[in-house]
């Protein structure tokens, strides 16, 4: 059939929370990293220190905006905040996806066996 129904219940909390920090983990990876290649990109591409470039980068994921336009200097700077900004965005809702899906899976299958007890 293709569309049969599963009768499981909901995974007891000893399996749900290591799913729920894993998914944080794996989260906490996302933003981590990105704000790595954020530092490292400012950095080579800017006459920021590396306070500032961090800085930067954390402003910039976080959804605040740049905190030192002026520092932009030449075209491919330019283009990497640009490019970095939209890359920002993406992560974030990925790295949000990510964190919540557990949640989100457990709700949504609380419900299914709720409509099937009816």
């Amino acid at each position: 059939m293709p569309f049969e129904h599963r009768r499981a219940k909901l995974a007891p909390p000893e399996v749900f929370y290591p799913r729920v920090a894993r998914s944080a983990a794996v989260s906490l990876l996302l933003i981590c990293g990105t704000l790595a290649v954020g530092t490292v990109g400012y950095l080579a591409l800017t006459d920021l220190t590396p306070l500032e470039a961090f800085h930067q980068a954390s402003m910039l994921l976080s959804g605040m905006g740049p905190v030192h336009p002026e520092k932009l200097t030449g075209t491919v700077a330019v283009i990497f905040d640009s490019l970095y900004a939209l890359f920002c965005g993406v992560m974030l809702l990925a790295s949000t996806a990510v964190m919540f899906a557990p949640i989100i899976h457990r709700l949504l299958h609380r419900f299914h066996l709720e409509e099937e007890k009816e």
